[in-house]
């Protein structure tokens, strides 16, 4: 398409020829004359005066530069916007595979696609428009909203629940048993049941291989908008908050609640009963066993405060100079007083 009917759809403000044609999106060093690209991370602005592509999608108050520009107040979430008009993913048409294997007990919504092997177990509901790809299992008394998609091998245990627009990458997991065991007199471990269900919201992804345990007794919830990102753990009997998103391989031990709008990086680690509260950040391996109040950002495991924990890991880097100032000291020290070290000795 025409660049001026790009930014027409997109909302932005064309600086630059809006005749060019535009026939894709790439990143700023990759991106040819025909693509569009984005700066939203000031790290790359320089790279903007220097790209080869038809326009950047950047803030309204960016400098002028020699490619077109497209001005608004998120470039970023422009970017995404503009691959979805240029990439279309696989489409699947609705109709059931022959070798799927559906109880007669299940209802299937309107325009519902079914792959090959996929098993909708006894009383389950499935709302219009799903996507169930190969291998795709759904126990019993599952039910699922509209336009639910589960990619290959995905799985959801019995009983769970999940809304609508409801996103499952492949190997993902809803509704695995919880880490329950109770220790008799003898020292042995005994499985506690694990008799509630896992209920997701609307719009909410779980990605690859990522585990959202069911819970002892109530629900595990998964609120509105929440991203659970690749290889995470979400134990049993956890909470997490509207449009929380929870990065690659962190954990959330047993009964943790995570509030709205939070952000848990990569290997972040929640020990199990605590309370996070709305729009906490925890930074990358940050671990958390204590609650922690709405709005703070932590590091460092046992976690702290981000501000003082750049300070420490400052000084941290430090210490072999400081240990090596610190033993001269010593050394001047006794050398100016020689009585010292008699007195040491004789002791």
């Amino acid at each position: 398409m025409k660049l001026a009917e790009l930014a027409v759809q997109l909302g932005a403000e064309l600086h630059g020829d809006g005749g060019v044609d535009v026939t894709g999106v790439r990143g700023i060093e990759e991106a040819g004359p025909s693509e569009v690209t984005f700066v939203a991370n000031p790290k790359y602005a320089g790279l903007a005066r220097t790209t080869r592509a038809a326009a950047v999608l950047v803030a309204p108050d960016f400098p002028e530069i020699p490619a077109a520009t497209l001005r608004l107040a998120n470039p970023y979430l422009a970017f995404s916007q503009a691959l979805g008009i240029f990439y279309q993913p696989p489409r699947y048409e609705p109709g059931v595979h022959p070798t799927a294997v559906i109880d007669p007990t299940a209802i299937l919504g309107s325009g519902a696609h079914v792959g090959a092997y996929a098993v909708i177990g006894p009383d389950v509901k499935v709302g219009d428009h799903a996507t169930i790809l190969s291998h795709v299992v759904l126990y019993a008394g599952v039910e699922v909203g509209d336009y639910f998609f589960a990619h290959a091998h995905a799985v959801v245990r019995e009983g769970c629940v999940l809304g609508d627009h409801v996103t499952l990458e492949n190997g993902a997991i809803v509704g695995s048993d919880g880490f329950g065991f109770a220790k008799d007199s003898a020292g042995s471990w005994h499985k506690i049941p694990q008799s509630g269900p896992v209920r997701v919201g609307n719009h909410v992804d779980i990605q690859a291989n990522a585990c959202i345990d069911r819970a002892t007794v109530g629900a595990t919830e998964i609120a509105d908008g929440a991203k659970i990102d690749n290889l995470v753990q979400i134990g049993h009997g956890s909470k997490v908050g509207k449009n929380t998103l929870v990065c690659a391989q962190a954990g959330l031990a047993g009964s943790s609640v995570i509030g709205a709008n939070a952000i848990l990086a990569g290997q972040a680690g929640v020990a199990g009963h605590c309370t996070i509260g709305d729009g906490v950040v925890l930074t990358a391996q940050a671990g958390v066993s204590h609650d922690v109040p709405a709005g703070k950002m932590l590091s460092g495991s046992p976690a702290f405060e981000n501000r003082s924990w750049l300070r420490a890991v400052a000084a941290f880097q430090r210490l072999p100079e400081m240990l090596r100032r610190l033993n001269q000291l010593e050394r001047a020290g006794r050398h100016k007083n020689p009585d010292v070290d008699e007195k040491e000795g004789e002791q």
